[in-house]
């Protein structure tokens, strides 16, 4: 060994290092009272914070594991460090010289000559960035400098990020980074060479566009690499492989230069690349990170919500951009279904044109970006609407197997008040009442929870009223006038459709009316019920024609032609705010941009069906 650090610089290491301040690069810490802090645990999922930071006794602890310790506990911890790498860590960040003990002398010692491995192979990173940023200067970065600028970034830019460029050869910087101390395996751990068929060692990136990618504490871990000449015959985007400090389910692009702003405002803004993380930031939208080359998961959630601080009285956003293609919208749904692990609330971003920050920025300026933020909407909003565009709504099959295919998606949402909202919405988008969709989302809990939450289900089409709904009772006292009092009923009940009748035994009863002559053309008595009823098809019209020519009135005293005036308006107006909830759902599913021919017709027509329908509410109530 090379000896150990004395205890005499333990101690001011500790003495020196504010462990609010080491653990706030990992989590987001608020007030508990009495001098601590408070956040969510780092080293266990959980709903509410338990993780208590006491800066006055420099410790931490987690009632929900039991986890705890001073700041160096807490990085090796967090980051997977061995108890001189923590320390180390710490007194380059206090500005400290470490002294070694070996063979019981002391003696300055300014390095050790063996570092970790962590402390390795982010230092041959480091080293990397040097070497790449200083390439993107050169004649044959001339194509990456180009991508830059045609996106919009100067070389301000360019240096904020750390943009570099790989060079036209197979191992410069294997040969550089060799001639600054690093070994062979090193290298290959780092995942910034690999050996070549030949056995010698080649460089991973090679022509290509680099940006350098950190950890949460600006640690360089690994690098992006995109594709700038045809003849590369690799992927688009390259990425640093799995190594020892390089997760990429755990790693966000832009996170370190993000994280403050994230607690700060409480939202992040998760973006597809990392031109777009550039885009955003330099447009105003300081919060926005990127996945690193695998898509947005569990794991990328824990990140964020400890940043967030993210518990059951949050206000936090969490807002995810994507196309409004079909690719867009398939991430979008992967997405909504890790909504429930956040306690923020989630939202989607699209531009009217399908563009990303990047290209959005560039057409039409830094203010769109920031526009196309706080035009958000809910995400559980796009998703029922995505899933509901995939049915013909236009006919009552396509209508039940949609609400069959989202109703699960409200069930998921844990919180009631906001389930009446979207039951509300998605009726709305369906052209069905909001009642018949709660008892949808109801009836979806009810199955996924006796299946242990993962059943496929048919939920019962609801396509007509019942018998005793307010629907069906004016259309019984319809058909009764019909029968009871045609020379009264006469033309006014003749000039009500049959498709006003909702009931299917109603339909086929108000069909025999007319297969019998109908109403206007009548006298009246047994020999019309009777020819009524010989003109019905089935048994069940039959039975009833019988019931409804003895069943009384819904009227005190005799009937008059106000009374029947009133009874087809009612009868109408029931079938007319049918149609006008099936026109606005299929208005709200028309994008008035691409479809603005369509979209006025609709809106024409909503606009005579509405008048209609205020004209039959003034004659149901009687305001001839």
């Amino acid at each position: 060994m090379a000896g150990r650090i004395r205890d005499e610089d333990i101690a001011l290491v500790r003495e020196r290092t504010s462990i609010a301040e080491i653990i706030s690069d990992t989590v987001t810490l608020k007030s508990a009272g009495g001098g601590n802090l408070k956040g969510l645990c780092p080293f266990h999922d959980e709903k509410s914070p338990s993780f208590n930071v006491s800066p006055a006794r420099n410790v931490w602890y987690c009632f929900g594991c039991g986890a705890g310790g001073d700041a160096i506990k807490f990085l090796m911890d967090a980051e997977h460090l061995s108890f001189v790498e923590a320390v180390e860590r710490l007194a380059a960040r206090a500005g400290l010289q470490l002294r070694y003990v070996e063979d019981d002398r002391s003696a300055p010692r300014p390095n050790r000559p063996q570092q970790g491995q962590k402390q390795r192979l982010v230092a041959a990173h480091a080293a990397a960035v040097e070497f790449y940023t200083a390439q993107l200067a050169t004649a044959g970065a001339r194509p990456a400098r180009e991508f830059l600028a045609e996106r919009g970034f100067d070389r301000a830019a360019a240096q904020r990020y750390g943009c570099g460029f790989a060079p036209d050869g197979w191992d410069l910087l294997t040969k550089h980074l060799r001639q600054r101390g690093f070994s062979h395996d090193e290298l290959v751990t780092a995942g910034l060479s690999r050996p070549a068929r030949s056995g010698s060692l080649i460089d991973r990136f090679r022509r290509r566009l680099l940006w350098p990618i950190r950890d949460l504490t600006g640690d360089v871990i690994g690098f992006g690499a995109r594709k700038l000449f045809a003849d590369d015959d690799g992927p688009k985007y390259l990425n640093t492989p799995e190594t020892p400090i390089y997760k990429k389910s755990h790693v966000l692009y832009g996170i370190d230069q993000a994280k403050r702003e994230i607690a700060k405002q409480g939202r992040v803004v998760v973006v597809e690349g990392y031109t777009d993380v550039m885009a955003c930031h330099l447009a105003g939208v300081p919060t926005a990170v990127a996945t690193c080359g695998t898509a947005f998961g569990a794991d990328h959630i824990g990140v964020l919500r400890r940043l967030l601080f993210d518990d059951h009285t949050a206000m936090e956003e969490v807002i995810f951009t994507f196309d409004g293609d079909a690719a867009g919208q398939k991430a979008a749904l992967r997405a909504f279904s890790d909504d429930g692990k956040f306690m923020a609330s989630t939202y989607i971003a699209v531009s009217p044109d399908n563009m990303d920050p990047c290209d959005l920025r560039m057409a039409k300026g830094d203010p769109a970006v920031r526009d196309l933020i706080a035009r958000r909407e809910p995400m559980i909003s796009y998703a029922l609407r995505s899933r509901v565009s995939r049915f013909d709504l236009d006919h009552v099959e396509g209508r039940i197997r949609a609400l069959n295919a989202t109703a699960p998606m409200v069930a998921q949402l844990k919180r009631r008040d906001r389930r009446i909202h979207y039951c509300r919405e998605l009726a709305g988008y369906l052209g069905l009442e909001p009642d018949e969709v709660s008892r949808a989302v109801v009836a979806s809990e009810s199955a996924a929870r006796q299946s242990g939450g993962s059943a496929v289900m048919t939920l019962p089409a609801r396509t007509e009223p019942s018998v005793d709904s307010p629907q069906s009772m004016v259309e019984r006292e319809a058909l009764k006038l019909a029968l009871q009092e045609p020379v009264l009923a006469g033309p006014m009940f003749d000039a009500v459709e049959a498709t006003d009748y909702r009931h299917p035994v109603h339909v086929a009863v108000r069909a025999a009316v007319a297969a019998a002559g109908g109403v206007a053309s009548a006298a009246g008595g047994a020999v019309w019920i009777e020819a009524v009823r010989d003109a019905c098809e089935d048994l069940a019209a039959q039975a009833l024609v019988g019931e409804l020519a003895v069943e009384p009135l819904r009227i005190d005293g005799e009937p008059d032609p106000r009374y029947v005036s009133i009874t087809m308006a009612r009868l109408q107006w029931g079938s007319v705010t049918a149609r006008i909830r099936e026109l606005k759902s299929r208005i709200q599913r028309i994008n008035p941009v691409n479809n603005k021919d369509e979209y006025f017709a609709a809106f024409g027509e909503l606009l005579s069906l509405e008048q209609h329908a205020r004209a039959l509410r003034e004659q149901a109530a009687g305001g001839l």
